[in-house]
């Protein structure tokens, strides 16, 4: 009897459930006609978050000129004013050689870690992590070795225990700032001393800054490529999140620091690069309005905007809840939110979030599936207006009220 297809062994260690059976299980039941609140996923546009006028019509007056492929980089308009935006911030001696424009952020952590493993290599991730840097290892035959970013360190990472994880099979260090799920901006201070570990232990930084411009009060963003310019550092952003246009699927990877020990990387990457032929092209025409056009993202995120109101919302409900404790979110547009201890025997975080979308039709992501080894965290978005989270915290309460 000839069997079932099997599926790649690499397969056994990546997980994104983010997109996951919970999320199937809420498909499943819109299908039967039940309206879900659905939190677990950062996606503006699903929130009424409108991708600037001047980015779409810089795509359609371009549209004529995105028929064929573009250079496997990408386009130069949109190299260039990447490549500007860095000079900007005080990120020197680039120049559009050293920009990749992927298909989001996501395909060019694929190819960066592609160039850059093999089988075995040991790359440093955040606990808790953005699920896809874990997943990106593993397929490219690296062994994420996770470091502590806890609560009781406002999420920042323990950089004692970071550094005592380098090994003699360690390549790369990942820094999400802001960062996902937690929130957290790291400090100049941190960030100081993370360059400074890579420097010592001659590792590549991988910066996952796509939440660059989302910050609140008095977080500063600090480029980490301005601080670890003696290694060779990637840097990653893209339109998703602070331009709102995740489905245009436009990021950039910037090279920096010592680009003459990163020649053959580079190299690498163009080679991967030029296999995949090119990314989006029409959406790569609007990369350069949006960098150098008004961002609107600063009212958004500002005292009376829309992301500051809704992520205000999210503090309160939580210091009022007698069931629910946080770090409350500095960057980005997520809030990692703990469950009281009360519950630490009766609804680990799989469970509540079950029991959350059965009952009460609110999809959240639990904290374990963002590589964490407790299981007292749930995730949820901030996009949300400030009456659709109220609603979903009114249905937090009645659930927890029932366990507690």
């Amino acid at each position: 009897m000839i069997g079932p297809v099997q599926t790649s062994k690499t397969l056994a260690d990546v997980k994104y459930e983010i997109r996951g059976q919970l999320s199937r299980k809420a498909h499943e039941l819109e299908r039967r006609g039940y309206e879900i609140l659905s939190l677990n996923i950062g996606n503006p546009g699903l929130f009424g978050f409108r991708t600037p006028e001047t980015m779409r019509l810089a795509m359609i007056e371009n549209l004529g000129q995105a028929e064929p492929y573009s250079h496997e980089k990408g386009i130069f308009p949109a190299r260039e004013a990447v490549v500007m935006q860095q000079q900007d911030r005080g990120i020197h001696g680039i120049s559009v050689e050293e920009i990749f424009i992927g298909n989001g952020v996501s395909e060019l952590i694929d190819l960066s870690l592609r160039a850059l493993l093999n089988f075995g290599d040991e790359v440093l991730v955040p606990s808790p992590d953005y699920p896809l840097w874990s997943a990106a290892v593993a397929l490219n035959g690296g062994v994420p070795r996770y470091y502590d970013c806890t609560s009781a360190n406002g999420f920042e990472p323990d950089l004692a225990q970071l550094e005592s994880l380098v090994g003699p099979k360690t390549r790369a260090i990942v820094v999400i700032n802001p960062n996902n799920p937690s929130g957290a901006v790291y400090g100049r201070d941190t960030l100081n001393q993370i360059a400074a570990i890579a420097n010592r232990h001659d590792l590549v930084v991988l910066a996952d800054e796509i939440y660059d411009q989302m910050v609140y009060d008095d977080a500063e963003f600090v480029p980490l490529a301005t601080l670890a310019e003696e290694s060779v550092c990637l840097t990653f952003s893209g339109l998703s999140k602070v331009y709102r246009a995740c489905g245009y699927r436009v990021g950039w990877c910037v090279f920096s620091g010592d680009l003459d020990r990163a020649k053959d990387f580079l190299h690498g990457m163009e080679l991967l690069a030029a296999l995949r032929l090119c990314s989006n092209v029409p959406g790569q025409w609007a990369v350069q309005t949006a960098l150098g056009g008004f961002q609107s993202i600063r009212e958004l995120v500002s005292p009376s905007g829309r992301l500051y109101e809704s992520r205000q919302v999210v503090i309160d409900r939580v210091e009022a809840s007698p069931y629910l404790t946080m770090c409350p979110p500095m960057g980005a547009m997520y809030a990692f939110i703990e469950l009281d201890e009360r519950f630490d025997e009766k609804l680990e975080d799989r469970e509540f979030a079950c029991e959350l979308l059965e009952q009460k039709h609110v999809l959240v992501a639990p904290g374990s599936s963002f590589n964490t080894p407790y299981s007292n965290h749930f995730r949820i978005t901030t996009l949300p207006d400030t009456n659709t989270l109220h609603s979903v915290f009114d249905r937090i309460e009645a659930l927890l009220g029932q366990y507690a």
